[in-house]
């Protein structure tokens, strides 16, 4: 994941490690679904992330709870979130956390 080394970016990725894909009990940070975190000089950000398949139950909802649990960290301006599937998501993107929680290791 590439991200900017802004100040903002731990409570950025706080806010994102509190949203849950709703059929897997990990947080969507920890299973890779996010690929980019970028915070621009006046705070907008962009995130660039993924689902865990492009026919994901909370593909409707998902980036939409992303956005709104960004928006809530006080210094921030604007959100911007982009869907993407390419790389495919694969587990191979999980953090040995995630593995753990879901007994891949």
């Amino acid at each position: 994941m590439i991200t900017t080394e802004h100040e903002l970016d731990p409570q950025i990725i706080a806010a994102i490690k509190s949203v849950y894909d709703p059929e897997i009990p990990v947080d969507i940070y920890e299973l890779g679904l996010i690929y980019e975190i970028k915070v621009y000089p006046i705070n907008n950000v962009y995130v660039r992330m993924t689902l865990t398949s492009p026919s994901c139950p909370s593909a409707g909802t998902l980036p939409g709870e992303v956005e709104m649990a960004i928006r809530a960290v006080p210094e921030v301006q604007d959100v911007q979130i982009e869907l993407t599937f390419d790389p495919p998501y694969s587990q191979d993107m999980m953090s040995e956390i995630a593995r753990l929680e879901l007994g891949f290791m």
